[in-house]
């Protein structure tokens, strides 16, 4: 287990820096005269060589990204080229927004996704094509529609929550938990429809085993069976796709956080994009990695806890 764990940590920490050396030269070859834009088109071009070089943008991009690296190293990203707030200290204000809409949204995919999962493997018939059917509209669907019929029936006609604003959870968690529910609710469905098929199929795979069978004869109840047995051995699977609904769901947070006002990383990510804030741009995009690999770290662990044989992989 520990080397397996080693593993994935040492892979983990090298596409960190293959991320982080791609996405700044990316960002870095297209951009326009950034001093110039900061200063205004009527700076006198000493002014505005003298801006650049002290952001550093006279230098060659190779020698722009290690003296980055060397300062994400010390835990200093630099500062925002167009407000001048620290990039740490900006990202950190955001993150609790959407940590609490990820882990929100997380919790209700897993508890719904397993619920319909298990009992349309279950159940079979009647039950099982109900579930089917959730999981063809939850994925035809598109997740700004999603986000406009939540708005629409809760906010708009029913009136149980607002349609737009946030507030702290430590200023009134109350208020937090009715600003945050339809934004949890929009980016929900598309996973639970996803991770849903998953256990479904998990399931009737499972149950088709001997050893099921073994356990029917010698007269288990169905639910231990399910509960004790089936259970843990379809939910590696169902646990992989969770994983990798953590990046759909980033990507949601930006239109769901943009529809909803909720001052988050994914709103973020759109104000300073449009303003070409590299600084800025590559805190949110290590933030990104960084969570990505959190979770597929977290979830191999869980994997390969619930089949050995994974970490053999």
């Amino acid at each position: 287990m520990i080397s397996f764990l080693i593993r994935r940590l040492l892979a983990s920490i090298v596409l960190l820096f293959v991320i982080s050396a791609i996405a700044f030269f990316l960002l870095s070859a297209p951009h326009t005269d950034v001093g110039r834009t900061l200063l205004g088109q009527a700076a006198e071009q000493s002014l505005v060589d003298a801006k650049n070089a002290e952001l550093g943008l006279d230098q060659p991009v190779l020698i722009q990204y290690l003296n980055w690296l060397g300062n994400a190293l010390r835990g200093d990203l630099g500062t925002s080229w167009f407000t001048s707030e620290n990039v740490l200290s900006a990202i950190g204000n955001r993150i609790p927004v959407t940590l609490s809409l990820m882990v929100g949204v997380t919790v209700i995919t897993a508890i719904v996704s397993f619920a319909l999962g298990i009992w349309a493997g279950v159940r079979r018939g009647a039950a099982d094509r109900f579930v089917q059917v959730i999981g063809v509209v939850g994925y035809a669907l598109p997740g700004f529609l999603v986000t406009l019929i939540v708005v629409l029936v809760f906010a708009v006609q029913l009136r149980w929550f607002p349609a737009i604003g946030y507030v702290d959870f430590f200023t009134s968690p109350a208020g937090w938990l009715s600003t945050i529910t339809l934004p949890i609710l929009a980016l929900s469905v598309g996973s639970i429809a996803g991770v849903s098929q998953q256990v479904r199929g998990s399931v009737i795979e499972v149950m088709r085993k001997d050893y099921v069978r073994t356990l029917r004869s010698r007269g288990l109840s169905p639910r231990r069976i399910i509960f004790r047995h089936v259970l843990r051995n379809a939910s590696a699977p169902a646990l992989t796709v969770l994983g990798m609904q953590f990046v759909g769901m980033l990507g949601g947070a930006v239109i769901v956080e943009q529809i909803f006002g909720l001052p988050g990383i994914g709103s973020m990510t759109v104000s300073y994009t449009t303003r070409g804030d590299i600084p800025i741009i590559m805190g949110l995009v290590m933030f990104t990695v960084i969570g990505v690999v959190v979770i597929n770290l977290l979830v191999d662990i869980v994997v390969s806890w619930l089949n050995p044989k994974a970490r053999l992989a």
